[in-house]
Parts: C-alpha cells; structure tokens; sequence
C-alpha cells in the first residue's frame, strides 16, 4: 500500500509531459547504459519540459545552465571565491551534478564557446571523467549521472554549430512542433482551455506555420500557444491575447504583424 501511494505522490509530482514518439524509451536506456544524450528541436517545442518530466521520472536531481557567449568552463566546473579571509573552492553545476550523481542539462548548448564545451568530452566517452585542474581532483561519474544538451538547429550557422568532435560523443534526438491532436492536449492540459476555442488555437498555429513570404526565424512554437490559451481562459478577449502573446512575440515588423493579424482575426472569428 505505501508503495502505491509513493507511486501516486511520484506522477503527481512529476512535470507533465505527452510523449512525441520514443524519446522517453531513448532517454531511459541513454540513462542506463551511461550515454550523453544531444536534443535537437525548434524553441517552445518541449524540449525542457521533456528533461524535467524524465528527472522527476527517473528521480534523479536536475542541474539546468542556460548557455550564452560568456559561459566559461570555471561557470560549469567552479572557481575559488575569498571569504571569511581564506579561499574557499565553490562547485560548479556541472562539478556538483557529477558529485551527487545527477542529471545535468546544458540549454543551448552551441552559444557557449568551444573552448568550454571542450570540457565535456571526458564525460561523453568511456571514460567518464571530469579533471578539476584547479583542484587537482579527477571525479569519475558515478552510474546514475547524465549529461544531455540541447540545441536549435533551425537558427543556427557555421560559427554556432557544434564541433564534430562534440557531436559525435552523444546519441541524439531530434524535436519538432507537435501533431495538430497531440498538440491540442498539451495545450489543454497546460491552460485548462475547454470548448472549440482550444482546437481553433491549434488551427491558427498551423496557418501560422504555413506562412511564407515572412521574415520569421521560427514558427509559433507550443509554448507560445499555452500562453494565448493561459489568457483566454483567464477572460482575455481571445484576438488580444494572441496578440500579445503569439504575433507580438514573433516579430518587431509592424507590417508583419499587421499581416499575421489579419490571420488571427480569420481564424478566431472576430
């Protein structure tokens, strides 16, 4: 019985999530046969959400690092801090998700730079490693951490794509944009939208998608549409809160946005 109701606490807790194919399968054998594990995808599209669903999942604690062009490896693996008078090391979330045996997960992995990625590659092979230079340590991963990046392949060029060497140390999966059903229950889920109002944002969404001829670096992602849905089913007018939280977002062209408008209030009726 205490079991069941561990079981019970345990979904309860953790993050939803509705599966797009065989990623969760993936995920779960990468985790026990110690392999690093690459997640390609469009923003908006689940990616995050699929990560903090497998931790809770595996029950395993989540270190998350939103990459940028200022990351360095002293930001993942740590760095000496004065205080109290002496020098004291601080662990890094990468140093720390190593120690405790816990899943840690680099977003956006190609806007770090590749001198700091480069820190990884003791961790993606065999040998499953990460020297602390500094501190002159040598950890070695214990069974139960992982490491996954994630990165947008759709915006990405030639100086922000990952290294070959990098690559090919992960098993890799790639993300998109939910099917029209499968996307209508996200949303649902997430915002508690009920009625027609909620198929018809997944309409939009696709005419939206289906534009050409428009200078936008991404389509309507999913998150977005949990947004406008989250409004709706506050009491926002449903054009308005489109507005504000699908076109606006996608663009600073007034023109543009005047042109995706004209879809919204097609779609939406008003």
């Amino acid at each position: 019985m205490l079991t069941e109701l561990n079981r019970a606490s345990q979904r309860e807790q953790t993050p939803f999530y509705e599966p797009q194919g065989s990623e969760v399968a993936l995920f779960e054998h990468a985790f026990h046969n110690k392999l690093p594990l690459l997640i390609k995808g469009p923003t908006g599209c689940g990616k995050t959400r699929f990560i903090e669903h497998m931790a809770a999942r595996l029950g395993r604690p989540l270190y998350t690092v939103a990459c940028h062009d200022d990351l360095t490896a002293a930001d993942l693996v740590g760095r000496h801090l004065i205080g109290d008078g002496e020098t004291v090391w601080c662990d890094g979330p990468l140093t720390r998700s190593v120690r405790e045996g816990a899943i840690c997960y680099l977003d956006e992995v190609v806007e770090a730079r590749k001198d700091t990625t480069v820190i990884l590659h003791p961790l993606c092979d065999d040998r499953r490693i990460l020297p602390l230079e500094r501190t002159g340590e040598l950890l070695h991963a214990p069974h139960n951490f992982m490491l996954v990046v994630s990165y947008n392949p759709g915006y990405q060029h030639l100086l922000k794509g990952m290294k070959p060497s990098t690559r090919q140390r992960f098993v890799a999966v790639s993300f998109d944009y939910p099917n029209a059903e499968l996307e209508e229950r996200i949303v649902r889920s997430e915002s508690s939208l009920a009625g027609t109002m909620c198929n018809r944002l997944i309409e939009l969404a696709r005419a939206l998608r289906a534009l050409e001829g428009y200078d936008l670096e991404e389509g309507v992602s999913t998150r977005l549409l949990v947004y406008a849905a989250t409004l709706i089913a506050s009491g926002m007018a449903p054009v308005e809160a489109c507005r504000a939280a699908i076109v606006e977002p996608l663009t600073d062209d007034r023109e543009t946005i005047a042109a995706l408008m004209e879809v919204v209030t097609a779609s939406l009726g008003e």
